[in-house]
């Protein structure tokens, strides 16, 4: 049995299930070349940051347009937030797990959280952002718990069956688990640059990247183990 979370994606049939017309497939991607655009903006300007203005010329679009399709310009920041956690959803949900190998479908999570995290400094960079602002743009979409309730369902469904087969210890929530994942993930990629100089080596180098991706797995199923568990060998 393999499972993975529900797949979404970008709407390309109307309000009532019907294929787009050509005017409003060409209405759909000169929105989805502003959104394009806007995510490579804030991410390196910020929200602050990224005026209007820097997007429209980086999607070769007007201010006008913007303003059409967003309302203005924290619409636009929240459409990019959605974004960026629906294209992580659609990401995730190509990974193929196997409930009845617990162990082997968290290990294939974690180091799919944590390579996410590295191929995608956009994602970071724009939840630092947002983080900077206390979260109060993505608190206004309506899609937000949308797109945690997968993910979460995913953590949850491989923690059970790992409980059942007597592998993991039954007071961990698939929530406690997912988080802790993240925040492994997470942290490092978001302050790779001061910890390389703080620390004295480049925490970007392959070989520790490669040792992180391995600290974390062991750190995780550590965490959830019944018994303590054995370090694991370097691969």
């Amino acid at each position: 049995m393999s499972v993975s979370a529900p797949r979404t994606s970008a709407a390309r049939t109307n309000s009532v299930g019907r294929p787009l017309g050509v005017r409003e497939l060409s209405a759909q991607a000169t929105r989805d070349s502003i959104l394009r655009a806007a995510i490579k903006v804030f991410a390196k300007h910020g929200f602050s940051g990224g005026s209007v203005e820097k997007i429209s010329k980086a999607a070769k679009s007007v201010d006008r347009m913007i303003y059409y399709y967003f309302g203005n310009k924290e619409g636009l920041f929240v459409a990019v937030l959605e974004e960026i956690y629906r294209r992580f959803n659609d990401a995730e949900a190509g990974l193929q797990l196997d409930p009845e190998k617990p162990v082997e479908s968290l290990e294939a999570m974690i180091r799919f959280v944590v390579q996410y995290y590295r191929d995608h400094p956009e994602f970071v960079s724009l939840l630092n952002s947002e983080n900077l602002h206390r979260g109060k743009h993505i608190g206004k979409s309506l899609r937000a718990r949308e797109y945690s309730s997968p993910v979460i369902g995913t953590t949850e469904l491989v923690l059970r069956h790992g409980i059942a087969q007597g592998l993991f210890r039954p007071e961990i929530s698939g929530r406690d688990l997912y988080l802790m994942i993240a925040a492994a993930g997470y942290f490092h990629q978001s302050n790779r640059f001061t910890l390389s100089a703080f620390l004295g080596e480049d925490l970007e180098a392959p070989e520790a990247l490669a040792h992180w991706e391995r600290f974390v797995i062991d750190m995780v199923l550590r965490g959830v183990a019944v018994t303590p568990r054995r370090a694991t060998s370097k691969r």
